[in-house]
């Protein structure tokens, strides 16, 4: 696994699609570097991109604040179908059936139902597709890919949310992670392969 930093307090890893970022990532992490990890924030299984994972139980007590007081920035990459308005501030309420593992954008407030928001700007404009840059306001679960295919824009290879199209796990990644920590502001970047040459 690639680790980006680590010190005494933290290790920032890209975590590959296809690893349990709660149970895979820590049980490697473990075995590469030593120690206890403990995980703060998540990303979907079949998403990959840059995490950080707490060393000690103070560390994670400390990222988990900034990620509750909004001081923790996540920042994703994403390749939608279509062509989206060149920015967007994405305010929904949304629904998860957990039988299936699937999340609905829903109209009004009710038992189990979360406010989402991200906003979002566009970079580059593709032939058929566009790859934009996301800031994640809130934390919900399929958030960004409900959030887009409700409004059309499926994420390629998005096949649980409409994408019809060939490619086999959603084009999403976690891109930029920026936080506070032990009275410095750390902020960490990557770019998947089908985002190279871009500006973030």
């Amino acid at each position: 696994m690639e680790i980006l930093y680590q010190d005494a307090r933290v290790a920032v890893c890209i975590k590959p699609t296809g690893l349990d970022s709660e149970k895979d990532v820590p049980q490697a992490l473990k075995a590469q570097l030593g120690g206890e990890f403990f995980t703060v924030h998540r990303l979907d299984r079949n998403v990959s991109g840059v995490m950080v994972y707490a060393r000690s139980s103070p560390s994670a007590a400390e990222l988990s604040r900034s990620i509750q007081n909004g001081a923790f920035l996540k920042e994703y990459l994403a390749l939608v179908h279509g062509k989206p308005e060149e920015t967007g501030d994405l305010q929904d309420l949304l629904w998860k059936d957990s039988a299936k593992n699937k999340v609905f954008v829903v109209k009004s407030q009710r038992k189990g139902v979360k406010s989402a928001r991200l906003t979002y700007r566009v970079l580059e404009y593709r032939e058929k597709d566009t790859l934009v840059l996301i800031r994640l306001y809130t934390g919900r679960s399929h958030q960004i890919r409900v959030q887009f295919a409700s409004r059309g824009f499926p994420l390629v290879g998005d096949h649980k949310y409409g994408a019809r199209d060939d490619v086999s796990a959603p084009m999403l990644f976690s891109s930029r992670i920026t936080f506070p920590l032990g009275g410095q502001i750390r902020s960490f970047t990557a770019l998947p392969e089908w985002a190279e040459g871009v500006t973030i």
